[in-house]
C-alpha cells in the first residue's frame, strides 16, 4: 500500500537504509525504532490503550467459543453473556468497543493460516476431536442436524472459526497483560528507552513461549476437547508466529484502496505476497471510514494516557486527526513488538563470540530484514 502519506513527511525524506546496517544495529542491541523520548512516549502510551482494548477483544473472543458454539445467529455474541438495557443502548448508539475488529483480524489470520493451529485443524486429528461435539450439539437443535445432514463440510468449517476465536483470544489475553505491565512499568519510571520496552515485550513472549493453547465445550454437561492439551499447541509458535505473520506482514487488502478486479494486477496472485499488514499500511487511510483498523483507532483513542493525549494536542491539528496519529503510534509500536518477536527467536544471543553462532544470527536477522525493507520502517526512523 503505497499513497502518499502527507506533505510534511514530503519534505521531510525518511533516510533510507540498508539491509547490511539494519542488521548491524540489532547486532550491536541497538533498535530498528529510533531511542527518542518522544517514540517512548508514543509507544508506552499506545501500548496502554492497546492493552485495554485487547482486554475486551479476547475476552468476547472467548466467550464467543466457548458459549456461542455453533450458534447460527449469534444477536448478543458481542454482549459477553451480560445483556442489559443500558449495554443495549450502547450498542444501537454504537458507544461501545468495537468487538467487529477482532472478528476481523480472526478471519485474517484464519485466512494466511501457518503454524501448528492451521495444521491441526486441517488434520485427521480435528476431525475425530469435533465430530463428537458436532454431533452432541445437533442432537437438540434440529437446524443443526439438517444442515449436518445436507452440508456435512458446514460445521466442522465452523467449529474450525470457533478454535480461531479461542486461540485468537488466548494469544491476546497474553499480550494484553505484557501491555498492561509495561505501561505501570513505565508509569514507576522503570521503563527508560525503546530497547527496554522491546526487552520487556521479549521476556513477556518467552515467559510464556511453551503456554498451551487449549479449547473445550461443554454440551448438556459433558465437556468436548476440540483443541485437546495433548496436541501440544503452545504461544510462541502456533500463535504469536503466525498473527506476527498474518497481522504484521501479509494483513489484507481495504476496499477503496486497491481494485479486487483481477484484470488490474493490483492484488498479488501468491497470499505470501502480500504486504497490507500493520507495518505497511499507511496511517491515512487508516483513519478513514470504511477502513477496518479505523475501529481499532476508535476504541484506542478512549483508553490513550494523559501525557500521549497531550502530545497530539500539540500537533498541527491537535485531536482532530487523533485516529491517523494513534495509527503512527501504533505502528512504531509494531515495530517494537515485531522486533521483540524476532529477538526471543533469534538462535543465539547477541552478544554471542562464537563465530559459527554469529554467521547464523547474522543469517536469521537478514531473512526477516529482507521483508522489513519493504514496509515502513524506514519512514518511522523520522516520524
Amino acid at each position: 500500500m503505497t499513497t502518499t502519506f502527507s506533505t510534511i513527511e514530503q519534505l521531510q525524506p525518511a533516510p533510507a537504509y540498508s539491509q547490511a546496517e539494519y542488521v548491524a544495529r540489532l547486532l550491536s542491541g541497538r533498535t530498528l525504532l529510533p531511542d527518542t523520548a518522544e517514540n517512548l512516549k508514543e509507544v508506552v502510551g499506545v501500548l496502554k490503550a492497546y492493552g485495554v482494548v485487547l482486554d475486551a477483544y479476547a475476552i468476547n473472543l472467548q466467550y464467543i467459543a466457548n458459549h456461542q458454539f455453533l450458534n447460527l445467529i449469534p444477536l448478543f455474541k458481542y454482549f459477553d453473556g451480560n445483556v442489559t438495557p443500558k449495554k443495549m443502548a450502547k450498542h444501537i448508539w454504537h458507544n461501545r468497543i468495537n468487538y467487529e475488529y477482532a472478528e476481523y483480524v480472526m478471519r485474517t489470520m484464519m485466512w494466511h493460516g501457518g503454524g501448528g493451529l492451521d495444521t491441526y485443524l486441517d488434520s485427521d486429528d480435528f476431525w475425530a476431536c469435533c465430530s463428537p461435539a458436532i454431533h452432541a450439539k445437533a442432537r437438540r437443535n434440529p437446524v443443526l442436524f439438517v444442515f449436518n445432514k445436507i452440508f456435512p463440510e458446514f460445521l466442522p468449517e465452523q467449529v474450525r472459526q470457533l478454535a480461531y476465536y479461542s486461540g485468537l483470544g488466548q494469544f491476546w489475553r497474553v499480550m494484553s497483560d505484557i501491555f498492561i505491565n509495561l505501561s505501570e512499568q513505565y508509569d514507576q519510571g522503570n521503563i527508560k528507552s525503546i530497547d527496554s520496552v522491546v526487552e520487556f515485550v521479549k521476556a513477556g513472549l518467552v515467559a510464556d513461549a511453551s503456554r498451551p493453547i487449549t479449547y473445550s465445550v461443554t454440551i448438556g454437561g459433558t465437556r468436548y476437547d476440540i483443541i485437546p492439551k495433548s496436541v501440544g499447541l503452545t504461544f510462541l509458535p502456533d500463535t504469536a508466529v503466525p498473527y506476527v505473520e498474518s497481522i504484521f506482514f501479509r494483513g489484507t487488502p481495504f476496499f477503496g484502496t486497491v481494485s479486487y478486479n483481477a484484470q488490474a494486477h493490483q492484488i498479488p496472485i501468491d497470499q505470501a505476497q502480500f504486504g497490507y499488514g500493520a507495518l505497511f499500511a499507511d496511517p491515512l487511510p487508516i483513519g478513514g471510514a470504511g477502513i477496518p483498523p479505523t475501529l481499532l483507532m476508535q476504541d484506542m483513542r478512549h483508553y490513550v494516557p494523559d501525557y500521549l493525549a497531550k502530545m497530539y494536542g500539540r500537533s498541527v491539528r491537535g485531536q482532530d486527526d487523533v485516529r491517523v496519529q494513534l495509527s503512527q503510534s501504533f505502528q512504531k509500536s509494531m515495530f517494537c513488538v515485531t522486533e521483540a518477536a524476532v529477538r526471543g527467536l533469534m538462535p543465539y544471543p547477541t552478544n554471542t563470540t562464537d563465530p559459527k553462532e554469529q554467521v547464523l544470527n547474522e543469517d536469521y536477522l537478514n531473512g526477516w530484514m529482507k521483508r522489513l525493507l519493504e514496509s515502513r520502517l524506514d519512514i518511522v526512523q523520522s516520524a
